[in-house]
């Protein structure tokens, strides 16, 4: 998942023990602004004969800031922090998932239907028609989120244990927005043909495979095989589920600035996971003219392969309608490289490779970063659609079918729509269930 919505400051609770007296909470209130702490909730969490207990959410910069605000705190008379609470791992806290039953209310009698000797009638079932496994298990419903820890959001090479909270919150967000099951599983190899081994071996308790934050160039190996051994649906998200919201988003520009995306000449800075499979779909979508630039030869070889064109960073911002940028890099992009007209797409978090301020100054017709270009408006609706129809892969008129979708919701002044709008994704699930059913590779025909 190497595109996400971040934010350039972080928050942290200080719970904090006031003189109950009126004027004290004014005086904290104070001491925080002027050291520039910016003040969300305030919250009661207890009252004493003479103090009361309050949590205040503070928005800083970072560490150093935090630690004057801390400072312009402990010299206040009649005031004592006595903690520092970081919201975000307190909502980690004993994980994000949990697995529970759905049989609600279990006696013995029901007891001896689901386990023995009554699910033996179901094993049989399946042992005579093994595609009723998708009727009396939760194959039917559960995606497989698998990773090897080399390439964690923007953290990069940190491993399995470290990248499981990512899984995690993959998995809330199958569940809230398309009530899918997500399971995260931590393959803990930087062995190519071991995670492809262990992932076929497991494939068959999932109904799809959610290949995640697996570096490039291995996660383009580890898919393709995948795809063709397989008889579900594989889709590495970070290239495909970025991809579809990449081009939603295009069509939203390109419509705005009068501009024919299958006729423009679109720039992908950036040819890793990310970039890559989004100029795979624009290919597929129909856009004649690619060109590509990365650091690695190979990611350049692999686009020319594929039939898009290299050029030097300079090169491809001279001659590109559109760019996108997906290097992780701030600032590589210079104000003096913006053609005058372009549409620029900075989509690195927290950081851009220019800012869309500084772009449009610049004579960017159109230009935006990648704080609203999030993946998760796209991948819990593919799978949902998929398994629908029991697909046994996903294919491109399904991604694009995807993205028109997703286009389509987005209301005037946005590029993209609300990831928490449960409407998009039930559309976007109906238009897959629809594109698998003309791509042939549906098992469902409804």
């Amino acid at each position: 998942m190497q595109i996400e919505k971040g934010t350039d400051k972080f928050v942290k609770t200080l719970r904090v023990l006031i003189t109950d007296q009126p004027g004290y909470l004014g005086k904290l209130t104070t001491a925080i602004g002027n050291e520039g702490g910016n003040i969300g909730d305030i919250r009661l969490v207890k009252m004493g004969l003479q103090y009361n207990t309050r949590e205040i959410t503070v928005l800083v910069d970072d560490e150093e800031h935090l630690q004057r605000v801390i400072k312009a705190i402990e010299k206040l008379d009649g005031i004592y922090l006595e903690d520092v609470i970081d919201p975000v791992l307190e909502l980690h806290k004993g994980g994000k998932i949990e697995v529970k039953s759905r049989i609600k209310n279990c006696d013995l009698g029901v007891l001896r239907k689901i386990y023995t000797p009554g699910v033996a009638r179901v094993c049989k079932a399946i042992l005579e028609k093994p595609e009723d496994a998708y009727n009396y298990t939760w194959k039917g419903n559960s995606v497989a989120i698998i990773t090897n820890g080399t390439a964690i959001l923007g953290l990069g090479d940190i491993g399995v244990v470290a990248g499981h909270p990512v899984m995690e919150g993959k998995a809330v967000l199958m569940e809230m927005l398309v009530s899918l099951s997500g399971i995260p599983i931590l393959v803990d190899t930087r062995d190519t043909e071991e995670f492809i081994n262990v992932v076929r071996l497991i494939s068959k308790g999932f109904g799809a495979i959610n290949l995640e934050d697996i570096a490039s160039p291995q996660c383009f190996e580890i898919e393709d095989r995948l795809i063709e051994m397989l008889d579900i649906p594989v889709m590495h998200d970070d290239q495909h589920g970025t991809a579809v919201v990449v081009l939603a988003a295009l069509l939203n520009a390109t419509a705005l600035c009068g501009i024919e995306l299958r006729s423009a000449t679109v720039g992908v800075i950036g040819l890793g996971a990310a970039g890559m499979g989004i100029a795979k779909l624009l290919k597929a979508y129909g856009v004649k003219r690619i060109v590509g630039n990365d650091i690695k030869e190979t990611a350049m070889e692999m686009l020319a392969r594929m039939g898009g064109k290299t050029d030097s960073l300079e090169g491809l911002m001279r001659h590109s309608d559109v760019v996108v940028a997906t290097t992780g890099v701030p600032n590589l992009i210079k104000p003096e490289m913006v053609r005058k007209g372009q549409i620029i797409l900075a989509l690195s978090n927290p950081y851009p490779e220019i800012k869309p301020e500084e772009a449009l100054r610049a004579g960017a017709i159109f230009a935006s970063d990648g704080r609203s270009v999030n993946n998760a408006l796209g991948f819990p609706g593919i799978f949902r659609g998929a398994l629908n129809v029991r697909a046994r892969k996903i294919t491109d008129r399904m991604k694009i079918s995807a993205a028109k979708v997703i286009a389509r919701f987005a209301e005037k002044g946005e590029l993209v729509p609300n990831i928490m709008n449960l409407e998009v994704h039930r559309a976007v699930a109906e238009a897959v269930e629809r594109a698998a059913i003309e791509s042939g590779v549906a098992r469902v025909m409804e």
